[in-house]
């Protein structure tokens, strides 16, 4: 086999597939070379999709041995994706050996991405309905309360009691210390609006009211204002 002539023919075709996208980095000794892949979905500067570039080496004897392979450049990777997925390319291009292999390492890897991708998209969905649960039930609970239960209401009970007797004495005590004052004795003592008749009979004295002389007040205008300024 002609290694070098397999090569030559390989990167031309790999040029024709990937035009504009391939960017050739050498070719002695052996063609070096990146492929960018990127997973579906995939926004640059976002934390959409996955990215990486693809760089590989031919050997002396590529394509019966595996070529060297390296990720760089990869976007929204996790620290263990990158070792993960050459390990992959690798195991594809040994069961490639003897062929030319690198548009099936490439596809390989892309199909790769997009299965990570939608893991990734998986768990962001979830974790998100996790989230939103998660809140749900702090409002829920916040409108809830504290469930009632016999042994808390007993105990509720009793502090109620025990607080409600308190300010019951402290306001009877209050009532009692504090002095009356004058239209508080009146209102709660009945016999004091008769202590005046009543202190007049004992003196012998009567007292007669002249109906008459209140029969024509109805009729009269009387403005509250000229009373109290008379009066002063």
């Amino acid at each position: 086999m002609d290694y070098k002539d397999e090569q030559i023919n390989e990167i031309e075709a790999l040029d024709s597939i990937y035009c504009g996208e391939m960017e050739i980095l050498g070719s002695t000794p052996h063609h070096k070379f990146i492929i960018p892949i990127k997973s579906e979905e995939y926004e640059p500067d976002t934390e959409n999709g996955l990215k990486c570039n693809l760089k590989f080496s031919y050997t002396s004897k590529y394509p019966e041995e595996i070529p060297e392979v390296e990720i760089c450049d990869s976007e929204n990777f996790e620290e263990e994706d990158e070792a993960v997925l050459k390990e992959h390319i690798i195991q594809q291009a040994e069961e490639n050996l003897g062929t030319v292999m690198i548009f099936t390492l490439v596809s390989s890897a892309q199909e790769w991405l997009n299965t990570k991708w939608d893991e990734i998209r998986k768990a962001r969905e979830e974790y998100a309905i996790l989230k939103e649960k998660e809140a749900e039930e702090a409002e829920r609970k916040r409108f809830e309360g504290t469930r009632v239960t016999v042994e808390s209401f007993l105990a509720w009970k009793a502090r109620f009691d025990v607080e409600f007797g308190v300010k019951k004495i402290q306001e009877k005590d209050d009532k009692e210390t504090r002095k009356l004052t004058g239209r508080e004795l009146f209102l709660t003592d009945k016999t004091l609006n008769e202590s005046d008749l009543k202190f007049l009979e004992d003196g012998g004295d009567s007292i007669k009211v002249d109906e008459s002389l209140f029969q024509d007040l109805e009729e009269l205008d009387l403005d509250p204002d000229d009373a109290l300024d008379d009066s002063s």
